[in-house]
């Protein structure tokens, strides 16, 4: 019996992937080269906007295709799934399952460069647009024990970049010792004996401390990236939402991590057209980018997602308008963009 993987989304999903595909080779599946010649599908998708959760629709005419050739295809459903979603697409798989207990099993990592490592799942900050604490629930953190003997496991095997991950991994604390922090976590790596980088996504601006960006400045492992979303450049924008910062707050942040680490590359994460948005508060953003000079940006277009408490709010800014903001935004760090700083 063969299985194939489809993944959707952030790394976290791809990380899932690696450990759904562990579980599945432990009870005697094999992997298959292509869609087509699969007995069983796994679909891991993503729920951030409404594009994605789109592409799983898409795939069903697929599926039934599939089925004329082989009658005993199964297709499960996980990933981060909204409950109305749930409902729909429970007659349209096999299966669907929760993600929240794969961080006990071993991946299979899909190489032996990169490897992706959660130290947390789940996330109590609850952005307006957010749909992370819905589908994945509260933050829950590994043990560092655990942490470390899989940090362990990849560096034998010769692995050069070691990526922790999280919805917010400024915010660990080991369940064993309260004490060892997201800072403290990273020490004890950057101690571990190997000829490795390290590298983590996303912190929150929130709560990045003081304790982080000495310990940072200070780990000669550390791979000098940090992507620090700020999601907008207005005040107001921020509150509705839920982010507990101010741009005057966040530029002091990014200037306190580059005087620290002069050669550290900066990226962001960045929501145009939220409702409500005018055209000075986007201004306020592409001032934004022009003071930080960012080496990169992703940026999203706001797509409404049920559940959300932006999801009451009305979406009063076209499409057409969101994509010449997105285009602005692009525009403003051209300049500073290059394959160097695109590391994915």
């Amino acid at each position: 019996m063969k299985y194939f993987i489809i993944t959707y989304g952030c790394q976290m999903n791809r990380s899932d992937s690696e450990r759904i595909a562990a579980v599945l080779e432990n009870i005697g599946y094999k992997p298959a080269l292509n869609i087509n010649e699969a007995d069983l599908i796994v679909v891991n998708m993503c729920s951030v906007r409404q594009s994605a959760v789109n592409r799983v629709y898409g795939l069903l005419p697929k599926f039934k295709k599939l089925r004329t050739k082989n009658s005993q295809l199964k297709t499960i459903l996980t990933g981060c799934i909204l409950k109305g979603d749930r409902r729909k697409f429970s007659k349209m798989f096999d299966q669907i399952l929760k993600i929240k207990d794969l961080l006990k099993y071993q991946p299979k990592y899909r190489n032996n460069f990169r490897a992706f490592i959660p130290i947390s799942n789940g996330c109590n900050n609850f952005c307006s647009y957010c749909v992370v604490p819905f589908t994945r629930g509260h933050l829950v953190c590994r043990d560092h024990n655990e942490i470390l003997k899989e940090v362990k496991s990849v560096i034998q095997k010769g692995f050069k970049e070691i990526w922790f991950l999280g919805q917010n991994v400024n915010d660990y604390h080991s369940p064993s010792d309260v004490s060892i922090n997201f800072a403290k976590l990273l020490k004890m790596v950057n101690e571990l004996p190997g000829n490795f980088l390290i590298y983590f996504i996303s912190p929150h601006p929130q709560n990045f401390s003081d304790e982080l960006i000495d310990t940072l400045a200070q780990c000669g492992k550390f791979g000098k990236y940090l992507n620090i979303p700020v999601q907008s450049g207005d005040n107001e924008i921020l509150k509705r939402m839920g982010r507990f910062y101010t741009v005057r707050e966040y530029k002091s942040l990014a200037k306190k991590i580059r005087k620290k680490i002069p050669d550290i590359k900066l990226s962001t994460d960045v929501i145009v057209g939220f409702p409500g948005e005018t055209k000075k508060q986007f201004q306020n953003t592409a001032k934004l980018f022009k003071e930080i000079k960012f080496n990169f940006a992703y940026i999203a277009k706001y797509s409404p997602r049920p559940g959300t408490a932006a999801f009451l709010m009305k979406d009063n800014v076209f499409l057409e308008e969101k994509k010449q903001r997105e285009k602005i935004l692009r525009e403003a760090i051209k300049k500073k963009c290059s394959k160097n700083s695109l590391l994915f």
